[in-house]
């Protein structure tokens, strides 16, 4: 029974997302659709939801490809020019000067990490001074971005304004639902179980949200419950005194297992793993990948989440 909660629980509420009484939008010109353009997948799949056939929506950077420094590639400029509407994700995430450039001089762009943090700037994360924008890890923070895209597309076609407010509406839920759920299986694991070491700093919204105990989050201690070699930004060039930091974190709380990312480079998990094996420290890889700063080959945002809950809890509980 264990083995298919997750994904039994996010087809339920996706088959009540999908029977809702939202009215349905048929028929509609090609030509009338509002074209929209997302820098990340995790952005368009919100956008798709919420737009139904009312948009034609894509994303900028796809497949397994580092958001964090993109710069714009030939026929980008192009796509970003010609839609209606440009949503990325902000606060630091898409830093490279070019995609920078172009973004902000859209007449119609919406930054949206930088919304949320605008409005709600006690739950954003920092890191030595910069942003941590990986708000997509924490399911009930990224569906504080379904209200500037419902805005955005009503703005954009006045006529359909109605028709997104319902699909936002009934998209929250949804999400806030798999959120609570989330949280309840986590909790079920032994508090000893879960602390977690990744390729890079993309899990601290995750792990704030789902792996904290709520006395660690009282008096912001929870921190303590993730690590990563690299930061907030994949480097590719790790030091020996962070690789001694993991390994002393890895021995310090019994960690048995690390987990590579599907968009990183495991050579520093690997060279940790080698030398933990050396020092006789029982530490091995997960048999999977997480997905931290792309969805991959996932099919929606939130079969990425429910894929790294899965991956995690088959790991640490000896399977669902």
């Amino acid at each position: 029974m264990r083995k298919v909660f997750l994904v039994l629980f996010l087809g339920a509420i996706g088959a009540v997302f999908c029977f809702s009484p939202a009215k349905q939008v048929k028929g509609i010109d090609e030509k009338k659709r509002v074209t929209v353009l997302s820098t990340t997948a995790m952005i368009d799949d919100i956008v798709r939801q919420v737009g139904g056939e009312r948009v034609s929506s894509s994303a900028l950077i796809r497949g397994g490809i580092d958001p964090h420094g993109y710069e714009p590639m030939k026929g980008d400029d192009e796509k970003i020019d010609s839609a209606d509407v440009v949503f990325f994700n902000g606060l630091q995430l898409e830093h490279g000067a070019g995609l920078t450039y172009k973004l902000s001089t859209h007449p119609a762009s919406v930054a949206l990490g930088d919304y949320v943090f605008a409005k709600y700037p006690e739950y954003i994360l920092f890191e030595e001074g910069n942003f941590d924008p990986h708000i997509w890890m924490d399911v009930s923070l990224w569906a504080k971005i379904i209200d500037p895209v419902v805005d955005a597309l009503s703005k954009a076609d006045p006529e359909g304004a109605e028709y997104y407010k319902e699909k936002g509406a009934l998209l929250e839920q949804k999400m806030l639902a798999f959120h609570e759920e989330l949280k309840s299986r986590f909790k079920a694991v032994p508090e000893e179980k879960r602390y977690l070491v990744t390729s890079h700093d993309a899990f601290a919204y995750f792990t704030r949200s789902y792996l904290a105990e709520e006395k660690e989050l009282a008096e912001d201690v929870w921190r303590k419950r993730v690590a990563a070699p690299e930061g907030l930004a994949p480097e590719g060039q790790i030091g020996v005194m962070q690789l001694q930091k993991i390994i002393d974190y890895l021995e310090k709380y019994r960690v048995e297992v690390v987990f590579p990312e599907s968009n990183v480079s495991r050579d520093s998990l690997k060279k940790i793993v080698f030398a933990c094996k050396e020092k006789k420290i029982p530490v091995r890889f997960s048999s999977d990948h997480l997905y931290g700063d792309c969805m991959g080959e996932a099919e929606s945002y939130l079969a990425m989440i429910e894929s790294n809950g899965r991956i995690l809890l088959k790991e640490w509980e000896g399977g669902l």
